[in-house]
């Protein structure tokens, strides 16, 4: 801890939309403290040369990526690297004895050879894959308290899960009929360049990828098979839209009953009772993304249709914020005994 009693934390991967994140909504919280900003390819460069909206807000030089170096200056880490990077440098992190938030995709899956057949990276070894607590705090928030290593859940399965969980675990979906056609801005790409995410390619253009083919399906079916007791399989096609924050996540799948619309608010207004992010709208009223950009919520929204027998669901997030930055600092939060709001109290931009 720092003399002002602050926790130190250390930001690996400080130069990406995940990372600067974080710096932002690290600055307003209260028992935290920034230490270090890391990145393999920026040692020793002022981070505000490269985001220049953190003149005079930031005033730390880029450290390089070394385990010794970042244990003497923080007492947590957040990993916002590629996959297969943090797959190596964690551990290394955990046996320095630091407390690790881990935002890349290396230890959400707790079978190593899925991971293999989805990442195309060699799995991290198996005590670290069992010792990964998954950081859906709505569903497993209880899990994080005390521990040391958290996974951050990937952004497309965040909104996906919390508009899927509530039902699956009270039956009210066949667990065998769900579709999921998911949209992201162009961020969630990350700040990379390429041909797919080109000015010019992207703009006035809607185009799917990955179909039937993302690395976040088997993440979405381990949780959906936990929850549910049995195996879920899930048809999962994803989208990129010419905007540069959010996600919608409209989910499809037969009802196993009768219900109406107000009997989804009713249900997941229960389940979601006390957890300060998840809004829950009225029978009749379907959220947008610009209602949660910027901020930590995840909004969702229902349509029945008694003609069909199917649900339609619609789930909301800021894809950088509870898809990723925000949700790390809630699962800290969750790690650490705090109240779970801490350093997140933002109300959406808008518009």
């Amino acid at each position: 801890m720092t003399v002002e009693g602050k926790l130190r934390a250390a930001i690996v991967g400080s130069t990406g939309y995940g990372g600067v994140e974080l710096i932002r909504l690290l600055q307003s919280h209260p028992k935290v403290e920034i230490t270090s900003v890391i990145s393999s390819s920026s040692a020793g460069v002022p981070i505000e040369e490269g985001f220049p909206h953190l003149t005079g807000v930031v005033e730390l030089k880029l450290d390089g990526v070394d385990a010794a170096e970042i244990a003497g200056k923080a007492d947590v880490v957040f990993t916002a690297t590629p996959s297969g990077v943090s797959a190596k440098l964690v551990p290394q992190l955990l046996e320095a004895g630091l407390k690790v938030v881990d935002l890349s995709g290396d230890f959400r899956l707790k079978d190593g050879a899925a991971y293999e057949q989805w990442y195309k990276h060699p799995a991290p070894a198996e005590a670290y894959l069992e010792q990964a607590v998954y950081g859906l705090c709505e569903v497993y928030g209880e899990r994080a308290a005390g521990v040391d290593f958290i996974s951050n859940p990937g952004c497309y399965p965040t909104a996906t899960l919390l508009g899927l969980v509530p039902a699956i675990e009270a039956g009210w979906i066949k667990h065998d009929s769900i579709i999921i056609d998911a949209k992201s801005g162009v961020s969630g790409a990350g700040r990379g360049t390429s041909l797919m995410v080109h000015f010019s390619e992207m703009n006035e253009n809607f185009k799917a990828y990955k179909i039937n083919k993302h690395q976040h399906i088997p993440e979405i079916e381990q949780t959906l098979s936990d929850v549910a007791g049995k195996d879920v399989t899930v048809t999962f096609t994803t989208h990129l839209v010419p905007m540069t924050r959010g996600i919608m996540s409209t989910m499809y799948a037969g009802m196993s009953g009768q219900y109406t619309e107000q009997d989804f608010v009713d249900l997941y207004r229960k389940y979601y009772a006390g957890r300060p992010y998840v809004r829950v709208r009225d029978a009749g009223v379907i959220p947008a993304t610009k209602e949660v950009s910027g901020s930590n919520y995840c909004d969702i929204g229902f349509a029945t249709d008694a003609r069909t027998g199917r649900i339609t669901i619609v789930s909301v997030i800021d894809n950088i914020v509870k898809g990723a930055a925000g949700q790390a600092i809630q699962n800290l939060n969750l790690m650490m005994g705090w109240e779970e709001t801490l350093g997140l109290g933002y109300t959406p931009v808008y518009p």
